[in-house]
């Protein structure tokens, strides 16, 4: 018999290779089936020029929020139909400029892309580099891409009927978690999430999901939210949800609505046993996610106590958890007179009455920056995250009497509008995150502390960008920001 050929001998050999790895993922995968998440990154930009965790934990250490009205410049090309709407809200000032040679794309085709994608693109980088991975070789790993974004096309709006193929590549949601893994090079699944306010959160979940399953080896997750045009914030009007004051005073008296907040964060996941085996920093471990639906409650829009109640049990169970380890809850809590009090009613069930009398401090960072829709739940994941790092409670800002249809008299339950100290020998030592999308969607997740001795790490530095106004040439010139902005 004739010997084989070597391209022969290479062809088995990738075969058994890769067989190799698929045996060695299905053993991951059920090793680490409930294994714990290190984050070990995250991006940030809000308003007010936040954009690190740092600056972040300074406003709501201060009870500060970051509400203003609209700057002139980003009330362009609307200006009449703002006159006549809202426009209270916290917001990105440079959310239109972009830097579109480093990322490889012309500048016709930027001025085309959804700003959210733009915006999407900078904050994945600078969450890579904050985890010390340089963006440019993290495609050696298998990572993936889970993006909670939502609404009305927006920025479609700016084009006023003059689509081309860059309108129709820029600006439908799956092309944000797309665009993504084509720009960085990412071969793991790459997916958009719409499930209305919660879902950046339900991206958090699946992005869990797909570490324990071994389908990736490093996941990037969140959400963005802009108002680029004065289509989505009339259609939210005619709700009657927004707040008239532009305040969200969430679980006060005068809770009376939200108001729209404008921002993006992605965060930099791992299974915390390759964190730890790289020598990673972890900023906090996930423990457990769990997502549900509300189903037939009392209006295709209102929420379900009985559904978030549930949804916050089975977190507690993929976590190995129970009620008692939880001393802190970021809630949803948007600042309406109904659903405040549901969400309360379903947090006393599930935690604040079988705590065993340790207290349950319960906040919710839209009271600082407005309900950011799609990225309310990683902001909010990222606030408990900061609170353990702290052991603090923030205060909640705006809030000033309870609720009256709030009733936390016999529970363990404890608002606070001047902040604590968060006591482990008064409170348990995770942080419940949730998350409700009007569409019965919920999620929640159970975060804890990274390890007692997490290594610093070297961050990759920003690059220098060179941001410019990027917006449809055949509008004209778009008006700067102005500096105290910028």
């Amino acid at each position: 018999m004739d010997n084989p050929s070597p391209r022969a001998d290479e062809g088995t050999a990738l075969r058994r290779a890769t067989q190799t790895i698929k045996q060695l993922r299905a053993q991951l995968a059920q090793q680490d089936a409930s294994g714990p998440i290190a984050v070990v990154g995250a991006g940030l930009r809000l308003g007010d020029g936040v954009r690190d965790l740092d600056a972040y934990w300074s406003v709501l250490a201060e009870g500060r929020n970051l509400i203003s009205d609209m700057p002139f410049h980003r009330r362009w090309p609307f200006e009449d139909e703002w006159d006549m709407l809202p426009s209270r809200g916290s917001f990105i000032g440079d959310a239109l400029d972009f830097d579109p040679e480093f990322f490889g794309i012309s500048p016709r085709a930027a001025q085309a892309i959804d700003p959210q994608h733009r915006l999407l693109l900078e904050v994945s980088w600078e969450a890579l580099a904050h985890a010390g991975i340089d963006p440019a070789v993290a495609r050696a790993e298998i990572v993936s891409v889970f993006v909670g974004i939502t609404g009305r096309h927006d920025y479609a709006d700016w084009a006023r009927q003059q689509t081309d193929a860059h309108w129709a590549l820029g600006n439908g949601h799956s092309f944000a978690a797309g665009r993504i893994a084509y720009t960085f090079g990412f071969t793991g699944p790459a997916v958009a999430f719409d499930s209305a306010c919660s879902s950046s959160l339900v991206a958090i979940h699946h992005a869990v999901g797909s570490l324990r399953r071994g389908e990736s080896d490093i996941a990037l997750a969140g959400g963005v939210n802009l108002v680029l045009s004065p289509g989505s914030t009339r259609a939210i009007n005619h709700t009657g949800s927004l707040a008239p004051d532009g305040l969200c005073k969430t679980f006060d008296a005068r809770a009376n609505g939200y108001v729209r907040g404008e921002g993006c964060a992605m965060i930099v996941l791992k299974r915390l046993a390759d964190a730890e085996r790289d020598g990673d920093r972890v900023l906090g471990v996930i423990h457990g996610t769990a997502i549900n639906q509300d189903g037939r409650s009392s209006g295709f829009t209102a929420p379900n106590a009985d559904a978030q109640r549930r949804v916050i049990e089975a977190a507690l169970a993929d976590a190995r958890r129970t009620a008692a380890d939880i001393g802190l809850l970021e809630a949803h809590g948007t600042g309406t007179a109904l659903g405040d009090p549901i969400e309360v009613n379903a947090i006393v069930a599930a935690l604040g009455a079988r705590n065993g009398g340790r207290t349950l401090h319960v906040g919710s960072a839209k009271a600082n920056l407005g309900h950011l829709e799609a990225a309310s739940g990683v902001v909010g994941l990222l606030k408990a995250l900061l609170c353990l790092r702290e052991r603090t409670v923030p205060p909640v800002a705006n809030f000033h009497t309870l609720n009256p249809r709030i009733e936390l008299e016999g529970t363990a339950v404890r608002i606070s509008g001047n902040g604590a100290t968060w006591s482990l020998d008064e409170s348990g030592a995770l942080a419940g995150v949730s998350s409700f999308g009007i569409i019965g969607t919920n999620a929640h997740a159970i975060v804890g502390p990274p390890p007692a001795h997490t290594p610093a790490v070297t961050e990759v530095p920003r690059p220098a960008w060179n941001r410019v106004t990027c917006v449809p040439s055949f509008l004209g010139t778009a008006p700067r920001a102005t500096p105290a902005l910028r």
